[in-house]
């Protein structure tokens, strides 16, 4: 499997600086040419670490979650990643082989792994490996349920993920669900799609669920609220609740992204009334 990730570099100065980013108040593109050295971060308590902000909450943008892709160098990481207690993790590994702690147990992660920490779960990550790797980080404050008990850790993989064909699909359309859909403790999901060449959101679906994505692989015509935008491996979209969407695949290859979308409780009220 093919997962991009942030390069790095930066253009020479004969490039076109016009660019094709885009951010309006349903939807924002960041493709993968704008992922340079000069827009990274560093974080509090982490070593031989930068990230990539993709996304944030912020008046006109997102509003659920935090992503970020991060680049641990060796020897790099934290033993206090996360500093905010309310806060539930995924991460995603694009490649290298970081070492995760979490609770009392020790994981050993590769390209394709995928983990889930729930909010105030004592864990760390170092890069033990002579070369650097990548994480796609998601944050999102866990939003509890009064008569159910916090969701679990897991740490599972993409090849261990069954396939599910989308209906009426012909087989051109799945998705791989990391989390159990059913599991209502769960107050997000995250999900690999998959279109093979040609494949396609046949309507504009238009919905509750914010959205982020990250293509790892392919190309496509990535349908945002009135406008059609090619997207390719690299780049980053972020959907607002109810922004109209589709795609149709283009390329010879599948095209896959990495999905966010928060799931199972009520909409808040709080503001409206």
């Amino acid at each position: 499997m093919s997962y991009a990730f942030p390069k790095g570099g930066m253009m020479g100065q004969d490039a076109n600086p016009e660019g094709t980013a885009i951010f309006t108040e349903a939807y924002a593109v960041l493709p993968a040419v704008t992922h340079t050295d000069i827009v990274t971060s560093f974080l509090p308590h982490w070593e031989g670490t930068r990230a990539w902000i993709l996304a944030r909450p912020l008046s006109g943008f997102a509003e659920t979650f935090s992503q970020y892709a991060i680049e641990i160098q060796p020897e790099g990481g934290s033993m206090t990643p996360e500093l905010d207690v309310r806060a539930e993790a995924a991460l995603f590994v694009t490649h290298g082989t970081p070492t995760l702690t979490l609770g009392r147990d020790t994981y050993t992660l590769r390209a394709g792994s995928f983990v889930f920490i729930p909010a105030s779960a004592v864990w760390t990550l170092w890069n033990r490996a002579d070369g650097p790797c990548g994480i796609h980080w998601i944050r999102k404050k866990y939003q509890e349920l009064p008569d159910m008990p916090p969701p679990e850790a897991f740490v599972s993989h993409e090849d261990d993920i069954p396939s599910s064909d989308m209906p009426n699909a012909g087989g051109l359309w799945s998705t791989k669900r990391f989390f159990d859909p059913f599991d209502l403790r769960y107050d997000m999901h995250i999900n690999i799609v998959t279109f093979q060449p040609g494949g396609r959101i046949p309507f504009a679906e238009t919905h509750v669920m914010e959205h982020g994505l990250y293509v790892l692989q392919g190309t496509a015509d990535y349908l945002l609220n009135k406008d059609w935008v090619p997207v390719g491996a690299g780049d980053f979209m972020w959907l607002r609740a109810f922004c109209p969407q589709a795609c149709i695949a283009t390329g010879d290859e599948p095209f896959r992204y990495l999905l966010y979308k928060d799931v199972n409780r009520h909409a808040p009220l709080e503001g409206f009334l």
